[in-house]
């Protein structure tokens, strides 16, 4: 947890730098999608291989389609636990709305003592819907749903009993959670896709707020970092981590980074893109996302550290965690990026928030 009395839009004193994927299903050496098994088990090398590096967290995300291979994250995270000893682990993020909160309290209760304390979850809602008609549930209930079930988790998170009254599902009265973590409640983020109402939301509830950042201009988000804080104040919590998620690549030059990501980046962005509606991306929107304004975190390490450092101290973050994983990149491409993320990005941007911690020279003409 930061200091209380950190100013906003200051650099912690040790930022934590994780990775996020959402197992996507990777290419095989013949450029066709490989087998679900071994895109999981690819999935755990990669954790295996961050833990290695001393990196702080390695984030599985949820989905049910099937260009994603991971429905169970705990299941994998579990696994990862078993190989790995200091890296955090958790979801990036935990489909709470189609989930029930005491199976997800119980089964991360569980990671966190297989990890001997090292679980964590990241709540949200999810940027797809498929998991609402294949649990039954109705997306005409997509707000009411997380909110009552974000509620009772928040009770939860005493592991005291808990009396809880909601409109959903039955009411609990007295009722204990098992098993109970050994530091007596759980790690807990609330992921926002940049609402006003989820980050203050997050604030009245006393979690730590992950913004998720996947388009346009980062420093935008500085008036969500900001009501956050102010919204603590308000509502006399203390001062509480802030973290960024946001899509990215690391490779040996710009141009090589560039030119890997993109057509993998371009066909997942038009699969989806055909689902919602959205006009097919260009190689000009990619170049201004990758650029230093936009979201997209590609290039050599110095350039993904720079831009990192340069966030981070306009948002005033606590937490990076890059989202490595974009279509169908193979493995062994991945594995060179979060080496490089590990061993060359980290050190820079460490190096340079301990030696100018409150430079705000970056931050020149953001909001």
């Amino acid at each position: 947890m930061p200091p209380a009395d950190r100013p906003s839009g200051t650099a912690p004193a040790r930022l934590e730098l994780g990775l996020d994927t959402f197992g996507d299903v990777t290419a095989g050496p013949d450029g066709r999608p490989l087998p679900y098994d071994r895109v999981i088990r690819d999935i755990v090398e990669q954790a295996v291989l961050a833990d290695r590096l001393g990196l702080s967290f390695f984030g599985v995300g949820e989905h049910h389609r099937d260009d994603f291979a991971v429905s169970a994250p705990e299941v994998v995270l579990a696994a990862i636990a078993s190989r790995t000893t200091q890296i955090r682990l958790g979801t990036a993020v935990t489909v709470l709305s189609s989930d029930d909160p005491i199976r997800v309290y119980e089964r991360f209760a569980t990671l966190d003592a297989v990890s001997d304390g090292r679980a964590e979850v990241i709540l949200g809602r999810g940027s797809f819907t498929e998991s609402f008609p294949l649990f039954g549930l109705d997306l005409a209930q997509y707000e009411e749903l997380f909110s009552e079930k974000l509620d009772l988790f928040a009770a939860l998170r005493t592991e005291g009993p808990v009396t809880w009254q909601g409109r959903l599902r039955p009411p609990l009265v007295d009722q204990h959670v098992f098993p109970k973590t050994a530091a007596g409640s759980l790690r807990t983020w609330i992921g926002v896709g940049g609402s006003p109402e989820s980050v203050v939301r997050a604030a009245r509830y006393g979690i730590p707020l992950m913004l998720a950042i996947i388009g346009g201009p980062p420093a935008q988000f500085a008036q969500f970092t900001d009501l956050y804080r102010r919204a603590l104040d308000q509502l006399g919590q203390p001062r509480l981590p802030i973290g960024v998620h946001s899509p990215g690549h690391v490779a040996d030059t710009d141009e090589q980074a560039r030119d890997e990501l993109w057509p993998h980046f371009a066909k997942q962005r038009e699969r989806i893109g055909r689902e919602r509606g959205w006009p097919p991306p260009t190689r000009g929107e990619f170049e201004a996302a990758a650029g230093p304004e936009g979201a997209v975190y590609v290039g050599s390490p110095r350039t993904v550290a720079d831009k990192i450092i340069r966030n981070v101290r306009i948002l005033g973050l606590d937490r990076f965690d890059l989202k490595f994983s974009n279509g169908a990149l193979p493995h062994e491409t991945l594995m060179h990026s979060i080496e490089l993320y590990g061993r060359e990005v980290a050190p820079l941007v460490h190096a340079a928030l301990q030696e100018h911690p409150h430079d705000h020279t970056a931050a020149k003409g953001t909001p």
